[in-house]
This record gives structure tokens, sequence and C-alpha cells, in this order.
């Protein structure tokens, strides 16, 4: 008897674009998306409310993991970056530097002293709450509309042509720099590259070296193969029609509508 070991989609983890094109509201009016992610997003700053903060992060994740088709694990890899710059910035709200003892809590270090108070500590928890509920709706849009459509709803909304073909080339750069950044690491780490701090630094600095020169030639070999298929200084991007649908501006409304309410009702 054989057994297959089964194998992830390698783009399941370096793109977003997969997840876009497995998404079960892929087939949904791409400017309808958009305007419901940009929506929410100003809703959950606007109404600045804790308990909207959170509705938007769990509503989200649930269409995230549910709607998109994202694996929970996943979804949880793409919030530890956002979370990681939050923690740091929200630390600066929080704690503040005194030559005399101040605030509820705090630390000596012999010249001055580390404080926070407990407004300060509820003031940085109502800012990673508001910024989180923001980065969930901005992931319900990548996570359910591939960068090309994105790029097309660009175009209708009049943005300058060089900057959304700009906008799309880097994007599609990055995951190609990732990627190969990610074959000189490992094979870094097979010679022992990573042993101690000092080899540690100097691996870095030579994958940086390294990949830098990779970027270009990879920039000149994308641009060759761009003129080869008749480039002539824009890009076309296929867009197709979705209809936009009664009930799908219905749903946007409800789900507004009823966020808008239960602020009003804890009032």
């Amino acid at each position: 008897m054989i057994f297959h070991r089964h194998r992830r989609h390698s783009h399941s983890v370096n793109s977003m674009d997969y997840y876009a094109s497995q998404s079960g509201i892929r087939h949904w009016n791409d400017s309808y998306k958009v305007i419901s992610a940009c929506s929410i997003l100003l809703l959950c700053i606007l109404l600045n409310q804790p308990v909207i903060s959170i509705a938007v992060i769990l509503t989200m994740g649930f269409m995230n993991v549910k709607v998109n088709g994202v694996s929970f694990y996943d979804y949880t890899g793409f919030l530890k970056i956002p979370v990681a710059f939050l923690i740091l910035g929200s630390a600066a709200v929080a704690c503040g530097i005194s030559r005399s003892p101040a605030g509820d809590y705090r630390i000596s270090l012999n010249w001055f002293y580390l404080y926070v108070t407990e407004e300060g500590i509820k003031q940085a928890a109502e800012l990673v709450l508001k910024a989180m509920g923001a980065v969930s709706a901005m992931y319900f849009l990548a996570l359910s509309t591939p960068a090309h459509e994105l790029t097309g709803v660009l175009k209708k909304a009049h943005v300058p042509r060089i900057i959304v073909e700009l906008m799309d080339m880097i994007y599609r750069f990055i995951f190609i720099l990732t990627e190969v950044q990610g074959r000189m690491k490992t094979a870094a780490m097979s010679r022992l590259g990573y042993t101690d701090f000092k080899t540690s630094c100097y691996s870095f600095g030579q994958t940086g070296g390294n990949l830098f020169l990779l970027s270009l030639k990879k920039a000149n070999a994308c641009y060759d193969a761009m003129i080869s298929r008749c480039y002539e200084g824009e890009l076309p991007f296929w867009e197709e029609e979705k209809q936009l649908k009664i009930w799908q501006v219905a749903l946007l409304a409800a789900y507004e509508g009823s966020l808008i309410m239960l602020v009003l009702i804890l009032r």
C-alpha cells in the first residue's frame, strides 16, 4: 500500500491572491467589496467604541475564515504582523517618563521613572482594538478580491494610471523577492550560517546584498518578458463584469446599521 502525503499549496502561506481566488464571494462586485471594507473601516474609527471594534474584529474574522476560506491558523498568522507593530506603538501611549514618582504604576531606573497610568492603559487598549478592527476590514478586502481586480476598481475611481501600474508591479515583486529570500536563508541555514549572533549578522548582510543584485536581475527579466509580449507603456488588466445585487446592498446596510444601533443602545 502506498501512502501519499498531502501537501498544501505553496501559495497558501505566501500569497493572499491564492485565498482571494478561492473566496466564496470572489464573484461579488469588486467596487461593492471595496466600498464595504472602506465604510466598515471608517465606522470602526468614527464610532470610536471598544465594543464596536470588537464586533468588527469578530465579524470580519468570521467572514475571512468561513466565507473567504482562510484557515484559522493562517489567519492568525496574518494578524501577528500588525499586532506586533500595534503593541510597540501602544506602549508609547501607555507609558511615560518622569524624573519624579508619577503614575499609578512605576519603575525606578536610577535617573528617571518609567510609569504607566490606568487611563493610559485604557487608551492604549482602545487604540489597539480600533486598529485591529480596521486591519480586519482590510483583510476582508484583500482575502476576497484579487490584486488585478483592485486595480480595475482604482482605474474606475480615476486614479492615475502610472500609480495603479506601479502598485501592481510592486505587489507582485514583494512575493517574488520573499520567495527568493526564503530560499537564500534556507541555504545559509544548511551551511550553519545562523549558529551565533556574529555569524547571523554576517549571513544577514550577505543575503541582503545578494537579494539586491537578484532583484535587479529579476526586474530586467520581467521587463524583457513584457517587451516580448508587446508592452507599449501600458499594462492592460482583464476585468470581469459582476452584477451588484440588491440583497448585497441590503446586507451591508443592515450590518452597518446594527453597528450604529449598538452604539446608541450602549449610550
